[in-house]
Order: structure tokens, then sequence, then C-alpha cells
């Protein structure tokens, strides 16, 4: 399970009942940070815990011939600036694209985006969504979505 706004200090593991916690230091105002709740039966598949930001962290499950790599994120929300919401995806993309193409990869997490109704975005999201129109985060999810 991927989990946002973590807001702990130093990034690390904890034990939490059957669960251990990988998590990602948040930025110096003690905002965003990431992480994983991975039950401890499948806790022995994980490879490695790799933290990129403050907003992005993957983890790598190891199967018998190929990986798992789960990357999740906390996007920036729709209030802040054009520069720091661009650089986010910028380093997304980047991240993503570094995974060899023959592993399974799943983008999970927070995109504080909002999907609308537009006929442009249908064949991405489909027929149904909770909003009438879309914010820029929106965009930029199904950019990198397609």
């Amino acid at each position: 399970m991927g989990v946002q706004e973590v807001r702990w200090d130093n990034g690390r593991t904890v034990g939490a009942g059957d669960y251990n916690l990988f998590y990602g230091k948040g930025n110096e105002h003690e905002q965003s940070g990431t992480g994983f709740c991975v039950h401890h039966r499948i806790v022995s598949a994980v490879k490695s815990v790799e933290f990129v930001s403050d907003r992005m962290l993957y983890i790598v499950l190891k199967r018998c011939c190929f990986s798992i790599i789960v990357l999740n994120v906390h996007a920036p929300g729709e209030e802040k600036n054009y520069d720091s919401k661009g650089s986010f995806y910028e380093e997304l993309e980047q991240v993503f694209y570094h995974f060899p193409h023959y592993h399974v990869k799943i983008l999970l997490g927070d995109f504080n985006a909002k999907m609308g109704r537009e006929n442009i975005f249908k064949l991405t999201i489909g027929n149904e969504s909770l909003h009438q129109d879309r914010n820029d985060n929106g965009v930029s999810m199904v950019n990198i979505a397609t």
C-alpha cells in the first residue's frame, strides 16, 4: 500500500503490527513524504526501496524471473507554481522511463488531479469521472498515462 504525506524525518523502516512501513523523509517544512506499507508475508520479496525525493519513492519486488516496480508519488497541489509542478513531472518521467521495459511497472499515488469528462480524455480515463472539468494536474496525469 502506498501512503503520502508521511511527514516524518529521516527515511527508514519501522514495524507496525503485521506490516513494515518504508518511508522517505519529508521536506524542510515537514510536508510531503511518501512510503509503503508491506505485509510481513511478502517483505522478503522487497529487493530495494529507493527514495527519489520528498514526493517520490519506489519499491522493487522480486519475482521468479522479473521484478515488479511500484512508484509512489505525491504531486504538488494545483495551487503550487508552474515551475515546481513542471519539475515534478519531469522527474517522474525520468524515473519511470529509467526502469527496464521488461519489468512490471505500477504508478500510484496522490496526483492532486481532477479528471474532466471532456471527450479528449475518454480514451485514457473512460466515460466516468467525478469532475465535470479538469485541472492542470489532471492534464499532466493524462499525459503521463498516455
